[in-house]
């Protein structure tokens, strides 16, 4: 009786062991869920902040080197976003954005430029679709990590690429507003670029009147800029983008030459690659062009000939993943009618 008894403990204890195992990576799983649920959720609100928070301040993007700042008043009122970004190097620019318009002015030519507003300019961060995110990228903070930016206490987020065909990102937010207020793309532990504020305003700081444009336009020739949607696979290109990105935009513009460039817009809700298709012709009659890779501080170009059109690939991110969307990119000419 002793040894039945015995032998059925023993089963007991298998079958335990086998619902121990069987548990466990469930477990594991939702602990390594938690810690990504919770530095995605605060990337979340740092996003939502730089919509909704009213905020005003100095900030400088830095690359190999070199130094450009800006100034940018963002306030939220009954009409919805409204902004203004000084540039504060070179040429004098301001941009004026009202929801999803923006207007561009350049005060030598008297001449404001009206345009769509791009949603992803710092300190915004996410652009397309960020359910694929954790698919290519680790997530993590430190309890500890912390630090200070312009005076504020932010706290900052890893964020590492599981493959070598994109780069890493730290973003430091702050702990108050939730507001990105510091973003470093980084290559094995080396900073690519930087964007960062180094003075910031937030609340009741933030008056209307800073909103208003630096010059009178109200006689300058006002220009809109035309675009169009489109899909380029009706138009026979087969663009191959890199694992976890996907088309954002797809626009034409025409062109002074009456060509339309085609730009199309990938991302993986954080890197970004543009890509413009234009007719050869019309390109080699502008500028000198050159097949391979180029580089323009943080920015990698990638340039090459594909039947009768000249591609160009651009973005922040490896040299090699711009390469393989480029070479690998295919045009089948349409019927007709179709281009």
């Amino acid at each position: 009786m002793r040894r039945v008894t015995r032998q059925m403990s023993a089963w007991h204890m298998a079958w335990l062991l086998v619902g121990v195992l069987a548990v466990l990576p469930s477990v594991q799983a939702q602990q390594n869920e938690k810690p990504y649920k919770a530095v995605f959720e605060l990337l979340q609100q740092a996003q939502q902040a730089a919509r909704n928070t009213d905020y005003a301040g100095v900030f400088t993007y830095t690359e190999r080197g070199t130094m450009r700042s800006s100034r940018i008043v963002h306030l939220v009122d009954g009409t919805g976003e409204r902004e203004r970004l000084e540039v504060l190097d070179g040429s004098p620019r301001e941009f004026i954005r009202h929801n999803e318009t923006q207007l561009c002015l350049i005060p030598e030519k008297n001449l404001v430029l009206v345009d769509k507003a791009r949603t992803d300019r710092f300190p915004s961060l996410f652009l397309g679709n960020t359910d694929v995110i954790v698919d290519h990228y680790e997530l993590f903070f430190n309890d500890t990590d912390t630090t200070r930016v312009a005076g504020r206490e932010c706290r900052m987020i890893h964020v590492e690429p599981r493959a070598d065909d994109r780069y890493g990102y730290k973003f430091c937010v702050d702990t108050e507003t939730k507001l990105l207020i510091k973003a470093q793309t980084v290559s094995n532990q080396d900073v690519i670029d930087e964007i960062a504020f180094t003075m910031l305003q937030t609340g009741e700081n933030v008056v209307s009147e800073e909103l208003d444009p630096s010059w009178d336009t109200s006689d300058w020739k006002k220009v809109q800029i035309s675009t169009r949607d489109i899909d380029v696979t009706e138009s026979g290109w087969r663009i191959q983008s890199p694992p976890g990105f996907s088309f954002t935009k797809q626009l034409a513009r025409p062109m002074k030459s009456g060509d339309a460039v085609k730009h199309v817009v990938l991302s993986d809700g954080l890197a970004t690659v543009s890509v413009f298709i234009e007719a050869f012709d019309a390109a080699n009659q502008t500028r000198t062009l050159q097949k391979g890779v180029m580089r323009n501080g943080a920015i990698n170009v990638y340039g090459t000939r594909i039947d009768d059109y000249w591609l160009t690939a651009v973005g922040i991110i490896p040299a090699s993943t711009l390469q393989g969307i480029a070479e690998q990119t295919q045009y089948v000419e349409p019927p007709a009618g179709q281009q």
